[in-house]
């Protein structure tokens, strides 16, 4: 059929009417660019629903969202809160979050706070949220660290129950390895899995006012204390109780050791446990730290997760109607289910996961205190030293002192005390 001149003209006006009305949708819709840190498919997944969900509440705002390696995500941080920053970040509480807004790189949310009925929903954590009194974090989830285990290798070797005090637990690795079972994986190549073996070996021996003294840069690191963690942690390589060449592996890498039947525990935080397949979930456990020294008060590893509006986001306003939707108690929920964690608002119900529950009921009843982690609770540079410090002796136990004395240079350095 061919078309006259004037259908023509008609046919090309409706054409790009059409297109200006489409494009006039496009030009409404806000864009707001969140960062998500995330370890493993399942976390991302978890936090690609939400933005979904958000985005289904708030048609006018179009989410650009990056999603970035956990590790690559610490090293490029700094970066983006320096030069073009996105407009959310998730990250840590405690003193990791006081290091940026000390900086001002992150966004005063205490007004949010009131406005929201945070006070109240997140009273908990307001503390670790805070910097000079202000807020400066959103809380999403928090979760427990202890030690996950194969419960099929512990019967197969004839461990009867969980290891609740040191003795016991140093039996059940002999039993282990006695039966060819590596009794412990860890993954060294990311060096804060190290860390939490430092934290809870400290924690144990010398309580968490000590711990907490040390993450200040307050206690010499040739102090004996400091010395006596690194000793009980040496006892555990000399006697061959972790994985062969540990600084080879990261988390991911070493994880199939415990799938695989091949080592029998790890020391980590409960959020792994959402990337546990079908076949092995049954067969994990999970339970406390032991108790080494029973003077000292148990307290535990409890890190509070967050999403912060970094100073130079361009789209602060969207940013806040974010932080708004993903704090509800609803949404708090499932995001902590999907990463097998604690939801950090208190109106949230309470966890079904089993292991969340064991998880709850250890930092419900802690006496002692409740930690950030070791690269939360201190200054980065120091952790960053402490925990090079770690990968080096892992690598040669023998050097314990001269990693203490170089260790004790740089605190000298960095705190001048």
């Amino acid at each position: 059929m061919t078309l006259k001149p004037r259908s023509i003209f008609t046919a090309v006006a409706l054409a790009a009417a059409a297109v200006a009305m489409s494009t006039a949708g496009t030009a409404d819709a806000s864009t707001l660019s969140v960062n998500i840190a995330f370890k493993g498919a399942s976390q991302r997944a978890v936090w690609q629903s939400v933005i979904d969900s958000f985005e289904k509440a708030h048609p006018g705002i179009d989410v650009k969202v990056s999603f970035i390696d956990e590790e690559a995500y610490k090293v490029q941080l700094p970066g983006w809160l320096t030069t073009v920053s996105p407009d959310v970040v998730n990250w840590h509480d405690g003193e990791r979050m006081a290091y940026y807004a000390k900086r001002g790189l992150f966004d005063d949310l205490s007004g949010d706070w009131k406005k929201n009925g945070w006070d109240g929903m997140y009273a908990s954590t307001k503390e670790a949220s805070s910097y000079n009194g202000k807020q400066y974090a959103a809380p999403t989830f928090y979760y427990s660290w202890g030690l996950f285990y194969r419960k099929d290798l512990f019967q197969k070797v004839g461990i009867a129950s969980e290891p609740k005090s040191w003795d016991q637990f140093m039996d059940a690795c002999k039993k282990l390895k006695a039966a060819g079972i590596t009794p412990i994986a860890v993954g060294g190549r990311d060096a804060w899995t190290l860390a939490g073996w430092f934290d809870y070996l400290d924690l144990r021996l010398n309580g968490n006012a000590f711990h907490q003294q040390l993450m200040a840069g307050d206690i010499a690191y040739t102090d004996p204390r400091v010395k006596k963690v690194y000793t009980t942690w040496k006892q555990l390589i000399d006697d061959g109780y972790f994985i062969d060449n540990s600084l080879s592996y990261d988390l991911d890498a070493a994880q199939p050791f415990l799938f695989q039947g091949k080592a029998a525990m790890m020391l980590m935080g409960t959020f792994i446990s959402g990337g546990f397949p079908a076949n092995v979930k049954q067969e994990m456990g999970y339970f406390q730290f032991p108790i080494i020294n029973t003077s000292v008060p148990t307290a535990e590893d409890g890190p509070v997760e967050t999403l912060n509006i970094p100073t130079k986001a361009k789209n602060k306003a969207d940013a806040r109607t974010f932080l708004a939707f993903v704090e509800s108690p609803e949404i708090g929920s499932r995001i902590a289910i999907g990463m097998g964690s604690l939801s950090a608002n208190s109106k949230s119900p309470e966890p079904d996961d089993p292991v969340a529950k064991i998880g709850f009921q250890i930092l419900s009843n802690t006496k002692g205190g409740i930690a950030q982690f070791y690269d939360r609770d201190m200054t980065k540079e120091m952790a960053d030293e402490g925990m090079k410090g770690m990968q080096q002796f892992v690598a040669d136990p023998t050097k314990i002192d001269d990693v203490l004395a170089q260790l004790e240079e740089t605190r000298k350095r960095i705190y001048q005390k």
